[in-house]
């Protein structure tokens, strides 16, 4: 199998437009500061010899001529749209071959978690991450062809349909699921993860 791309979802770490509902819980200043060290530990984990890392940035263009990620991991912007139209794009933006998409909110996550997609990927066509709340924290696709035409549509974002509805959205591809994570998005989550 080709070597593995490793797509990391950021946006720039400004009060009022990262974490606003964990910003509701403990000041817009607070959670945005969170996300920003969230991700600079988050980044420093992922990092693996063994798969490339690309962050997909927001705002485009204030995110790719960022100072505050790091300048060595290649960046790609990440478009308009929702949610599932930014990682489509950003999955299309990287050549043929296994890709895993994560947010930067996953305290959690480490490179045994990402190998493990990684892993997965060779006996199945997709992999989620699924997360206690319904959706997911990592989605992977082998992609040996291109993104399935309907990836993505009609997915209840934010929601407790976000993992069941992206996988209908992904037609008959054989799909297998991988460790169970939480990500942040409110004071309660933050409290279940293992760096409150």
């Amino acid at each position: 199998m080709r070597r593995g791309t490793l797509i990391v979802m950021l946006k720039e770490p400004r009060a009022g437009r990262v974490k606003t509902r964990l910003g509701n819980d403990i000041g817009m200043t607070a959670a945005a500061w969170w996300f920003r060290h969230q991700v600079r530990r988050l980044l420093l984990r992922v990092e693996d010899s063994r798969w490339d890392v690309v962050l997909a940035v927001a705002p485009d263009r204030a995110g790719l001529l960022s100072r505050v990620w790091p300048s060595h991991l290649a960046r790609i912007p990440q478009g308009h749209g929702d949610l599932g139209d930014r990682m489509a794009q950003a999955m299309r933006s990287i050549s043929i071959g296994p890709v895993c998409v994560i947010g930067a909110d996953i305290p959690d996550v480490g490179p045994k978690q990402i190998a493990r997609a990684f892993t997965v990927l060779g006996a199945s066509e997709a992999v989620f991450g699924p997360a206690r709340d319904g959706g997911y924290w990592l989605i992977g696709l082998r992609r040996t062809h291109p993104l399935p035409p309907k990836i993505f549509q009609d997915v209840r974002w934010s929601t407790e349909h976000a993992l069941a509805d992206t996988r209908v959205s992904l037609g008959d591809l054989k799909v297998a699921l991988v460790d169970e994570l939480q990500d942040v998005d409110t004071i309660d989550d933050l409290k279940m993860t293992s760096l409150h």
